[in-house]
């Protein structure tokens, strides 16, 4: 019988405690008994990349990605965006990107030392926030959802007021993806308040229908 290893353990700036572990070959990153994120519930992660360029269709997009998790989707955007694309990723936990480069370095698989990724560490409301009209898409897979389990300053981001400061950031016909384990219409309405055409799609954990139903938002400018 295999046994889980714990490989780390990480305080979240302002919020929980995250730990790592090891079962055989997959990795989970765990918030008291929440599995938040792991290699065998990759496939939605992959498609907040996949989904979200195909609606821009633009073949070298500037990409900000927040935050890194397991880095599902920065390889999965890094897959489709061409040499002069560029994707900046906030991490605020630097343990997080320490496991990319240490136990996960396999899995990470070099894409953290793609020259097209510039990695900013901090919260991704600052980096939301330094650029007007800076980004073809933000991609948002922070927190659980728009309804903060790790941090509780991460509610901010899914606020209207933060949600503006997003469109403010985008440029034209950009967009706004977030990662939601759950539906929440309220989210959808903030979003709609915001002034964003707004795309609701579920998306499975797994691919081919299994595993868990989770949500991700399509949210343009016009």
């Amino acid at each position: 019988m295999i046994t889980r290893e714990h490989l780390g353990t990480a305080q979240v700036p302002g919020g929980e405690e995250l730990r790592l572990f090891a079962h055989g070959r997959d990795f989970m990153i765990v918030l008291g008994r929440n599995e938040l994120m792991s290699t065998r519930m990759r496939f939605s992660e992959e498609q907040l990349a996949e989904l979200t360029l195909a609606r821009l269709g633009r073949p070298d997009p500037h990409l900000l990605i927040g935050g890194y998790g397991m880095g599902f989707t920065l390889r999965a955007a890094l897959a489709q965006t061409g040499p002069a694309g560029r994707v900046t990723v906030a991490e605020l936990v630097p343990e997080i990107v320490e496991w990319a480069r240490g136990p996960m370095a396999e899995l990470t698989a070099g894409c953290l030392d793609d020259p097209r990724v510039s990695l900013r560490m901090g919260d991704v409301a600052d980096a939301i926030a330094s650029g007007r009209n800076a980004f073809d898409a933000i991609l948002l897979d922070v927190d659980n959802g728009p309804d903060g389990l790790v941090r509780a300053e991460n509610d901010r981001i899914y606020s209207t007021t933060g949600l503006r400061a997003a469109r403010e950031a985008l440029r034209p016909g950009g967009v706004l993806a977030v990662w939601s384990a759950a539906r929440d219409p309220a989210f959808t309405k903030r979003l709609r308040s915001a002034r964003f055409d707004v795309e609701e799609v579920e998306v499975h954990a797994r691919p081919g229908g299994k595993g868990p139903r989770h949500t991700i938002w399509f949210a343009r400018k016009g």
